[in-house]
């Protein structure tokens, strides 16, 4: 492509972008198809001769967009709702242009040092200690194993590093601990670092879905009675269900006088503590070895982006690091190879977007902003409390309501299928997009705001859709 086409396909491109991000409800929240149905349209094989942009650009339009589940429609509130911004697009672009691999420094020193000054801003404006090491990771699931192939490393005597874990009838069987409101990614991390489901200890909560430290304690003792060895605890602020916080202080606590490797998943709801007034959702994590938290969650970055802190680089380091012949360099101790904190070899500069996006917002309006979604929470759960056929299911501390319909005297498994209908037909609008969960086992409706561009109206808009639903026939 010469640069007069490149120019031209370019402004053709971001005209889209910015009429897309000027009104992105232009389109259905949800796609109208099935399972199959882009794929029919498309060939079967690849093209043997070259294709005009205009042509490709053109397929984008009209088969790409139509069957795209649009994540930046202000009425898409489902799992943990997030927007792209114009400054993190850019900066995406910008990344893609540079085409780093900041694998060594030497092979990226500008992506390496800037994702080592960007993560301390974050740092800073979440009020965590310094010092804290800081890499960005795709997603908080990668984040959360890397802090437990840490952990490992907290106890060289295991040897994990030098002789792994099969065949050896001497070492002991590692657990860890998360309450049972964690995140999958924990069950996913246990499983592909070999530690094995049955290791994996879900510790009961209390009535606002905090883990029980008392019962977090006896599994402890009753492991090392058994002969097991407690390996790591991850605690979780803004659980995936209701965003429930557990208690670090007292987590902290347990695993400084255990010496057990706590992690927190603070992925979702960590960003909140931007907010002078949320500062304290974090209160112990300056104890913890490790903490993820995602801008492409609640910081309006580009997915993705996964941020994780780490008091020990060191044990980081030793669980990834092994150096082949044809990259070992002589750039000194002082250069970071980011190669060294995770399973991967190339990576990319994530840490422009996520500077453009502070550059752009500052701490200031990117507070408001979350803050505005704090609110919008707020009116959701006194719509909620005023109708007596509907009930909240947990605390909302930050942007997440759960929530179920409730007709008088029908059973639980009723109200289960009840509610999942009022879902299905709700969804079915494709006006709103929204989730589901399960709340001590109960299905239940959950609503979470994070959208830069969602306001009153989209939230009093899907609630207006669920009444509706809701006062249809009952099972």
């Amino acid at each position: 492509m010469s640069a007069d086409d490149f120019r031209s396909n370019g402004y053709a491109v971001i005209d889209w972008i910015a009429e897309y991000l000027e009104n992105p409800a232009a389109w259905p929240v949800l796609p109208a198809l099935k399972p199959g149905d882009l794929r029919a349209q498309l060939p079967t094989a690849p093209p043997a001769n070259p294709e005009e942009f205009a042509a490709i650009f053109a397929d984008f339009e009209k088969l790409v967009v139509p069957a795209t589940t649009h994540w930046n429609h202000p009425g898409f509130m489902a799992y943990f709702a997030n927007s792209s911004t114009a400054a993190g697009i850019l900066g995406e672009a910008l990344a893609a242009t540079l085409n780093v691999n900041a694998m060594l420094w030497r092979t990226g020193p500008a992506a390496t040092e800037l994702e080592q000054v960007t993560l301390d801003w974050l740092r800073q404006l979440l009020g965590l200690p310094d010092p804290l090491f800081g890499t960005i990771n795709d997603t908080a699931s990668s984040s959360t194993l890397y802090a437990l192939a840490a952990a490992r490393e907290l106890h060289p005597e295991l040897r994990i590093r030098e002789e792994g874990m099969s065949a050896r009838a001497e070492l002991p069987r590692l657990t860890v601990y998360c309450s049972e409101e964690a995140h999958s990614s924990v069950a996913k991390a246990v499983m592909t670092l070999g530690l094995g489901l049955s290791n994996l200890r879900r510790i009961g909560t209390d009535a606002g879905m905090r883990m029980e430290t008392r019962l977090l304690d006896e599994a402890i003792r009753r492991d090392r009675a058994d002969g097991a060895f407690p390996l790591a605890v991850v605690a979780t602020v803004g659980t995936t269900s209701t965003t429930a916080v557990d208690p670090v202080p007292a987590i902290a606590s347990i695993c400084e006088r255990e010496k057990i490797w706590l992690h927190v998943d603070a992925a979702y709801a960590g960003s909140a503590a931007i907010l002078p007034e949320l500062r304290h959702i974090l209160d112990g994590c300056e104890r913890a070895d490790s903490i993820v938290v995602n801008p492409h969650k609640w910081l309006f970055t580009p997915v993705d982006c996964s941020a994780l802190f780490t008091r020990r680089p060191d044990l980081l380091r030793r669980a990834f690091q092994h150096t082949p012949d044809y990259l070992v360099v002589g750039d000194g101790d002082e250069a970071v190879n980011l190669m060294d904190y995770g399973v991967s070899l190339g990576r990319r500069f994530r840490a422009l977007k996520l500077w453009f996006v502070l550059r752009h917002f500052g701490s200031d309006a990117i507070a408001s902003l979350i803050r505005a979604h704090i609110a919008l929470a707020g009116c959701l759960c006194r719509w909620i409390d005023g109708e007596p056929d509907w009930e909240r299911m947990a605390d909302a501390p930050f942007s997440t309501v759960v929530f179920r319909h409730r007709p008088p005297g029908m059973d639980a498994g009723a109200l289960d299928a009840h509610n999942a209908a009022i879902l299905e037909r709700v969804n079915g609008k494709r006006e709103v997009f929204l989730s589901h969960t399960r709340v001590r086992g109960a299905y239940a409706l959950r609503i979470a705001i994070g959208n830069i561009q969602t306001d009153e109206t989209h939230v009093r808009r899907a609630w207006e859709l669920l009444r509706n639903e809701g006062s249809r026939t009952v099972y």
